[in-house]
């Protein structure tokens, strides 16, 4: 199973005064100018445009003091800076050609990027046979950057000069020139080998210049999150032996890759004249896994370590503890709204009296059978799909339009069988398959099977942890968990159908069944409008209005197989091959997931969408954060949404406390949540959880109350 990740701090976000937005908004030019950062576009084409001649492009930051902007790999947090070219017909641009960089101390973080002036460049070729039609040349630049001091503000500009085609552009010939001499050179021999250990990739450099020796280097890896920041500064340095320069370079604590080759840069002598050197390096062993304990100590600030996966057994006692919380979720996911119509429906069942004692019995075992059959499959499916890799979590299946249609299919023909539209005693029915479904241990099993897939989404209190814990040990002991869960699940109506006494309460047969039944149909359709609603936060309101249709065609075929004769087929064929029209012009809005948002507002001012960027960016800056992880078909999630986390009480206390409110949206997949979840030991939503910075993070209870949040706050 693979290793949930660290999350160090990344500095993102802090948005005052809507400045990112302003500038997305604005007309380009070749300058603009923040409180933060003024920035350039400028050229350098000392002999004009001509092919063969040399053409340089780039933009000129200068910052203001305290703040700064990121280099190609940001380091422990930032983002580097984004240069999308658009040059005319001829002109092609080369690699950003980057000044050396610097390290940046923010707290116990070590960042990579640049102050004062920086000039970040890009050769440009012109292709032979170049002519232009014009005395200018429009050149045109998107940049984006993070600029930060104690807090960061995510800039971006749209830039445009008219570059003369004829005349020499050399106003700016000391920052490229100066940019061209920092330029690092490939130290020899290349590739240098380096050999991972158990301390993190070893490395032997060698041809350094003899100048360097004895004297202290700095090391950039290339690659964000390979080795730790801060190489060669203070515990991170290396040695002198000889002529080869030594150092144990700890692996990043966010390291998601296992790169063969990786470039390094090399800097040394003083920060006024400094010189850098290029290195590839050929990396042999084997890469320890995520997470492991020969990567680099996260910062005092980050997130505590994830729960160990498959890697040593819980012992006796917390097993008994999980498997106690396992069963109580199970137990009270019997009061989940999308459980209560499976079980209310089961229970009619056994209202009714020509069932034995001995087939109420068996019918209970079946249905707990059904019910820990499924709940063991589904676990080993999430345990599977995470162990290749996947970023999966406990109701992962709803993350899928196909199931969420399939299951607002399935609940619509339950629904029509309830109100009597549509009857399994036609025809076909007669055949073994029909009999076999209709048999009450099949279709006692098989809605068990149905009671664990609608309730699986659903986070019962109790069952966030033991679920969490469960996909984090070994096979045999969470396997284990999710028995205790499903035998929590099953035990009502399994107690039920064995306690003759207590079945004894239920009334007899008679037209308040028929009413009964028919007013079950009603929970099922309420579903259906809930799985409606889930559709639509997938895809598209064109895809929930589609599916919409689709279920009322097939609605209408099953009406019509009600009728008899001629009327049934015209019907039947011509409801049918309406519905099949349908599904082959629009059904792809039904499956196709709608392009993910990387901002997602929310309906509430109060509230911001989550990154880790954010959460980092506000934890940096020492604002404590609340952070709602939610989806769209989690019933308990959107029950908490609507009551405690719009109290007005519960809303003036976070920003008496100016707490930053963050939603994490799961209901479509989203590895980053899925990572986050795991860090707090939870596979499923909802989950609420209270960041104070240095402070451990406090997870509350699945079901909140106004109260419990207010206390909780009290605390700060």
């Amino acid at each position: 199973m693979a290793l949930m990740r660290v999350y160090l701090l990344r500095f993102f976000a802090l948005i005052s005064l809507g400045l990112g937005s302003c500038f997305a908004q604005m007309p380009p030019t070749s300058v603009v100018t923040t409180p933060q950062v003024r920035a350039e576009l400028v050229a350098h084409a000392p002999q004009g445009l001509k092919a063969g001649e040399p053409l340089s492009l780039g933009l000129l930051l200068q910052h203001q003091p305290g703040w700064h902007t990121y280099w190609l790999n940001a380091g422990d947090s930032g983002l580097a800076t984004q240069l999308n070219w658009t040059l005319p017909q001829g002109l092609q641009a080369g690699k950003t050609l980057w000044p050396i960089p610097h390290m940046i101390r923010v707290g116990d973080m070590v960042n990579h990027g640049f102050e004062g002036q920086v000039l970040l460049g890009v050769p440009v070729l012109v292709d032979k046979g170049f002519a232009a039609k014009t005395a200018t040349l429009k050149i045109q630049l998107q940049a984006s950057w993070l600029v930060c001091k104690q807090e960061c503000i995510p800039q971006e500009g749209k830039f445009e000069i008219q570059l003369p085609v004829a005349g020499s552009t050399a106003s700016h010939s000391a920052a490229f020139e100066a940019l061209l001499s920092a330029q690092p050179q490939t130290l020899q021999p290349s590739p240098q080998i380096a050999h991972i250990s158990d301390k993190g990739l070893a490395l032997r450099i060698q041809g350094l210049p003899p100048s360097l020796q004895g004297q202290p280097l700095q090391l950039f890896a290339e690659s964000t999150e390979v080795l730790a920041s801060g190489l060669g500064a203070d515990a991170l340095a290396g040695q002198w032996q000889g002529t080869d320069y030594v150092l144990q370079a700890p692996l990043h604590v966010m390291r998601s890759s296992e790169p063969a080759k990786l470039g390094l840069l090399i800097v040394g002598g003083s920060a006024d004249q400094a010189k850098a050197w290029h290195l590839n390096l050929a990396v042999q062993g084997t890469w320890p896994p995520e997470g492991s304990a020969t990567m680099a100590k996260a910062s005092a600030l980050a997130s505590p370590a994830p729960i160990q996966p498959v890697e040593a057994a819980a012992s006796w006692p917390a097993l008994l503890a999980a498997l106690l919380g396992a069963f109580l979720g199970g137990l009270l996911l019997n009061l989940m709204p999308c459980v209560l119509p499976v079980l209310a429906i089961k229970v009619l069942s056994l209202s009714q009296h020509h069932h034995s004692g001995a087939e109420r019995r068996a019918i209970g075992i079946t249905y707990a059978l059904g019910v820990i059959a499924s709940m063991l499959g589904l676990a080993l499916l999430v345990a599977g799909l995470r162990a290749s890799g996947q970023q999966l979590g406990w109701g992962f299946q709803l993350q899928s339009p196909l199931v969420v249609s399939a299951l607002a299919l399935l609940f619509t023909l339950i629904a029509l069988n309830l109100l009597g539209v549509l009857q399994l005693n036609a025809g076909w029915s007669s055949g073994l398959a029909a009999k076999w479904v209709r048999h009450p241990l099949a279709d006692a099993f098989l809605s068990g099977v149905l009671a664990v897939v609608v309730a699986a989404p659903c986070t019962a209190p109790f069952m966030g942890a033991s679920v969490g814990i469960a996909l984090t040990l070994p096979l045999w002991q969470g396997l284990l968990i999710f028995i205790a869960l499903g035998l929590g699940l099953a035990l009502p109506f399994t107690l039920l159908s064995w306690v003759p006494a207590w079945a004894r309460w239920l009334p007899r047969p008679g037209v308040w069944m028929e009413r009964l039944r028919q007013l079950l149909a009603f929970p099922m359709l309420a579903t259906v409008v809930w799985l409606l609603w889930v559709l639509g936060q997938q895809t598209s309101i064109d895809g929930m209005a589609v599916m919409l249709a689709a279920l009322l065609l097939v609605s209408a075929c099953v009406w019509a197989l009600s009728l008899s004769g001629k009327a049934k087929w015209l019907g039947t064929g011509l409801w049918g091959g309406v519905l099949l029209l349908l599904v082959l012009s629009w059904g792809p809005l039904v499956w196709k997931e709608a392009p993910a948002l990387t901002d997602k507002s929310s309906n509430n001012a109060e509230w911001q969408a989550w990154s880790p960027e954010r959460e980092a960016s506000a934890l940096q800056a020492g604002q404590t954060v609340f952070i709602d992880f939610t989806a769209a078909w989690c019933v308990t999630c959107q029950v908490n949404k609507q009551t405690t986390l719009r109290d007005a009480k519960v809303l003036q206390a976070f920003a008496d406390k100016k707490v930053l409110l963050l939603r994490a949206d799961w209901t479509r997949r989203d590895p980053a949540i899925t990572q986050a979840l795991g860090r707090l030991g939870r596979s499923g939503v909802p989950v609420y959880v209270l960041l104070v910075p240095q402070t451990p993070p406090k997870v509350l209870s699945e079901v909140l109350s106004p109260d419990l949040v207010l206390q909780t706050l009290a605390g700060l």
